[in-house]
């Protein structure tokens, strides 16, 4: 998810901080929880144009027309890694080496500080909080009793690198990506000729490890997604040294959890641009994809062609739409909300949302479980 100019030099701790918000809608009783994000007010009417935010309404677009991205107010420190809890009616959220919520009503208020280079978060089925910490080179689990269980740490009795991103697939297994951005000297991620291996790997229990990318698939991996009918594996690549990738692959997903590597796919390249960083999709399949940067980064990033903001692509890689959201960096982005028809995006330490027409799809769904699939990271 973030890079460089988010996280120290060190092992990629967030830093960037900015005013975020939260608001309870009318009809969170009625849905028996105790209060839901809403977006701002101005949202649920119809906005300015499209033209000056960048949601230009593109035939299969899911941006509602009319409708701008609008910054949350009182949601401090909102770096990276959005994650909503439907059962709470609750956005977490990463930056200044803690865990965040808004709570409903009110301002944000801190789950887990410390946490060292917290990055990507999501909930699991059972409602447990997933965590990247890149500062603690671990990936951990938030047990319902606040307990906090290790699930990696390591691979082949080396430590991992700097955990970034997560996702899960339907029998529960997590999949991360352990790159290192900043200093490197400390990683140990190595294969035999030294060369630092910065992969992709899958959790099938607590200490039991497993890489299913390497270093011949993937140059410095960030983002993360299991599609929802656990078939295909999306890999943001996003290698922010000058002349370093920045693609959104695929890859076909075998029953059984491996990775086909032979079957890469290019999805879209964001050519000499800041590359692909936290990315979501939603029920009808369209990736929302966090990218791009508004000010140039020489001599390593551009601003052109492609600016900051939220991407949208067909499942196969058609671009149908652009979120243009004024902040850099912009690293990531989550659905939420009682009808998860908000998108929520992360942006210089600030939290933006926007309304799109279709619900996006989510590991932990209360409301509408899936029957018969408990976690396998017990």
């Amino acid at each position: 998810m973030t890079h460089t100019a988010v996280f120290s030099p060190a092992v990629g701790q967030p830093h960037r901080i900015g005013p975020n918000t939260a608001i309870r809608p009318p009809n969170a009783k009625s849905r028996g929880l105790s209060g839901w994000v809403k977006p701002p007010a101005a949202l649920s009417a119809v906005l300015l144009g499209c033209l000056s935010s960048g949601c230009v309404g593109n035939a299969g677009s899911p941006i509602v027309s009319g409708v701008k991205p609008e910054k949350v107010a009182k949601a401090r420190y909102a770096g990276e890694g959005p994650a909503w809890n439907a059962r709470e009616g609750t956005l977490y959220y990463v930056g200044d080496n803690r865990i965040s919520k808004v709570v409903p009503g009110d301002v944000s208020r801190d789950y887990r500080n410390p946490v060292r280079g917290a990055n990507g978060l999501l909930f699991d089925r059972e409602g447990r909080l997933l965590a990247c910490e890149a500062g603690n080179r671990r990936v951990t689990r938030t047990e319902k009793n606040g307990s906090v269980t290790v699930l990696a740490s390591a691979f082949a009795g080396k430590q991992l690198n700097s955990p970034n991103d997560l996702s899960v697939d339907s029998s529960g297994r997590v999949y991360f990506t352990d790159p290192r951005y900043g200093n490197r000297d400390t990683a140990e991620q190595r294969d035999a000729s030294g060369s630092l291996v910065e992969g992709v790997y899958r959790i099938d229990a607590p200490g039991k490890v497993v890489r299913v990318l390497g270093r011949d698939s993937v140059d410095r991996p960030n983002g993360v997604l299991v599609s929802p009918d656990d078939k295909r594996l999306f890999v943001a690549d996003n290698n922010n040294t000058a002349g370093g990738t920045r693609k959104l692959w695929r890859f076909d997903l075998r029953p059984d959890g491996s990775v086909d590597a032979r079957s890469r796919r290019l999805v879209f390249d964001w050519k000499t641009s800041r590359g692909p960083d936290g990315l979501k999709i939603d029920r009808r399949n369209r990736l929302y994809v966090a990218a791009g940067l508004n000010v140039e980064n020489p001599p390593h990033e551009t601003a052109k062609p492609y600016t900051g903001g939220v991407y949208v692509f067909s499942y196969e890689g058609k671009r149908l739409d652009f979120i243009s959201i004024p902040d850099d960096e912009v690293t990531n982005c989550a659905f939420g909300g009682p009808d998860l028809k908000t998108l929520y995006i992360t942006a210089g330490g600030a939290l933006w949302s926007v309304r799109v027409d279709t619900p996006g799809t989510v590991v932990f769904d209360p409301l509408n479980p899936s029957p018969g699939r408990r976690s396998q990271t017990q």
